[in-house]
């Protein structure tokens, strides 16, 4: 089975900046689309960006010029470099990532998460 792993979430100040990282473990698998959610007390989980094998990009209108989600297909690993940060983007943090395996198929999987808690 495939696992997602993500670190690199902390307490930042406002207008700080903070770099999430998701690695993906296991063997004999293809990656194809990885993204980033968020999910705030009492509010839904939203996406954040999203990444394509072919390293296309899309990011909410909330974080538009501020975030950056890249992956290192040759690591299995997504990161998202967030900047400007404000205390809206307090939230849990998921990697997210649909992976092909033979007999499988191809499913989503979900990392644990990971907090990232925006404070002065």
């Amino acid at each position: 089975q495939v696992h997602l792993v993500e670190s690199g979430g902390g307490l930042v100040q406002p207008g700080g900046s903070l770099r999430l990282s998701c690695a993906a473990d296991g063997r004999g698998f293809e990656i194809y689309t990885m993204a980033w959610y968020r999910q705030a007390p009492g509010k839904e989980r939203e996406l954040v960006a999203t990444s394509t094998s072919s390293e296309s990009t899309n990011y909410a209108d909330s974080v538009k010029g501020r975030f950056t989600i890249s992956r290192d297909n040759a690591k299995n690993m997504v990161y998202l470099q967030m900047n400007s940060l404000t205390p809206e983007e307090t939230a849990v943090y998921y990697c997210n990532a649909d992976i092909y395996a033979l007999v499988i198929g191809v499913r989503a999987y979900w990392g644990q998460g990971t907090q990232v808690t925006v404070s002065s």
